[in-house]
């Protein structure tokens, strides 16, 4: 029988290792991220990101988060260079965020804790397809990307817009022509650490790429991201916030980063 997870008080993130024994495993994410003890690696290549706006395809309440599909099938949107060798294609892009503005990240740095996270998800294309690369220690690098409270983001309006169309769980409609770099920094400067995915299964095959520039977001914005419903039709009315899992242990890993 599969185990339900979700990220309330009975089936949140205390409670997915009872289905999920990878939640105590060796490598898993987010982490805190502390600055003054990551390394600068000199070898690491600047980070190559194409994304073809005509590759996006739908956008989907899973209950969990909402997520932006796209087109995995050819090589016009993808991720290379920085820490992984290799050519990534895109897959899908969601977000992580809380029922306050000062909570929402699943990284942190220093301890600042931002109002959201971005998770740009590609997988290895030396593997046959996206299930297969999700088993394998290199198989998937996600790009994080902090929102940090400040002036309106007119690059987010038209994922926000969106969402009146997907308010409740297994709601699902087209998105198209969708540039996802426009979602990104100005600077590509970034820390890397090998990890997890951040929600069950939680395998450990995610090389991280967590950029240091956030970007920003407004209050009224995030209001947006919480009018989501974790609950479908017909279902109890319950809001989806915190939809995040706190940072896990390092566990004697190496964050490196790309900057002096």
């Amino acid at each position: 029988m599969s185990h339900g997870w979700g990220y309330g008080s009975h089936d949140g993130p205390s409670t997915w290792i009872e289905g999920f024994p990878l939640a105590d495993g060796p490598r898993q994410s987010p982490i805190k991220i502390i600055p003054n003890q990551t390394t600068y690696d000199p070898s690491l290549k600047p980070l190559k990101l194409k994304y073809d706006p005509s590759n996006a395809m739908d956008i989907l309440n899973n209950g969990h988060s909402f997520q932006v599909g796209y087109l995995d099938e050819t090589d016009s949107s993808t991720l290379s260079g920085g820490p992984v060798k290799g050519t990534y294609r895109l897959k899908q892009f969601h977000f992580h965020w809380g029922a306050r503005d000062d909570r929402g990240s699943e990284h942190t740095i220093n301890g600042m804790i931002f109002a959201a996270e971005l998770h740009l998800v590609h997988w290895n294309t030396k593997y046959p397809n996206f299930g297969e690369a999700a088993t394998k220690p290199d198989g998937l690098a996600v790009v994080g990307v902090f929102l940090k409270i400040g002036a309106a983001n007119p690059r987010l309006q038209k994922v926000l817009d969106a969402l009146q169309a997907i308010q409740t769980k297994g709601k699902q409609t087209t998105f198209t022509n969708f540039d996802c770099k426009t979602l990104l920094p100005s600077s590509l400067d970034f820390w890397t650490y090998d990890g997890s995915l951040t929600t069950p299964p939680l395998l450990e095959s995610v090389t991280w790429i967590v950029l240091k520039q956030p970007i920003s977001v407004s209050p009224a914005q995030m209001t947006k991201f919480r009018s989501l419903m974790f609950s479908g039709d017909g279902d109890a009315p319950c809001h989806m916030q915190d939809n995040f899992r706190p940072p896990q242990d390092l566990k004697g890993r190496t964050v490196r980063r790309s900057f002096k």
